[in-house]
């Protein structure tokens, strides 16, 4: 059995768009990424460590743990050996307490790609491959987020470019979200159930031939 982590935010922790409810993993697109694998013949487990609120590197004020830098190389550590890492972040570092730009998100993601690939595994252990995929884009916030991301969608553009550079310039493999669906309307930030599974179809998709 081969393993694939899921390193991300509440997009793939599933959570329901205005809730604090969370899809079920077979709803969830690591969860229908991982049953599509499977029924095509591939005898793969998807590892979820997915945290509402995870930056790249920057911290949360309000909550302990959200820089994804942090604990990283452990978490690495935990679940080797792996065959894949999958990187999905970025929108958290557009809350309204960052100051942020597309490249400076990007950077971030770049900086994972280093822990990643120096993580103390056991000798023997295989350098995982590292799929980078660009959320969809933030569309105006609503809802109970609304504050928390105020003005977020004016300074989220850029980042799907930024991310496919920094993926080509570390050899990574890389995923446009976005070219299969768009942010849930009911919150501008993440997804609904469907879209979960038209995502993690097109993961499945991608991550195939590359296991």
């Amino acid at each position: 059995m081969q393993q694939i982590l899921v390193y991300a935010d509440s997009l793939s922790w599933g959570i329901i768009p205005d809730t604090r409810g969370r899809l079920p993993f077979e709803q969830r697109w690591p969860g229908v990424c991982e049953m599509a694998l499977r029924q095509a013949g591939q005898d793969i487990r998807i590892l979820e460590n997915c945290l509402n609120g995870r930056r790249t590197v920057w911290p949360d004020p309000f909550k302990d743990g959200r820089d994804g830098s942090e604990g990283l190389a452990q978490v690495m550590e935990m679940h080797a050996p792996l065959k894949m890492v999958v990187l999905m972040l970025g929108n958290n570092d557009f809350q309204c307490t960052h100051d942020n730009n597309a490249w400076l998100s990007a950077q971030g993601t770049a900086k994972l790609i280093g822990i990643i690939r120096q993580a103390p595994i056991e000798p023997g252990m295989p350098v995982p491959e590292i799929l980078v995929i660009a959320p969809p884009a933030i569309i105006r916030p609503k809802g109970a987020i609304a504050h928390k991301f105020n003005g977020a969608e004016k300074r989220w553009p850029g980042l799907t470019e930024a991310l496919r550079e920094v993926a080509a310039e570390h050899s990574c493999h890389f995923m446009d979200a976005g070219t299969v669906t768009d942010a849930s309307k009911v919150d501008g930030i993440h997804l609904d159930m469907d879209q979960h599974n038209v995502l993690g179809l097109a993961v499945a998709q991608v991550i195939q031939p590359l296991v």
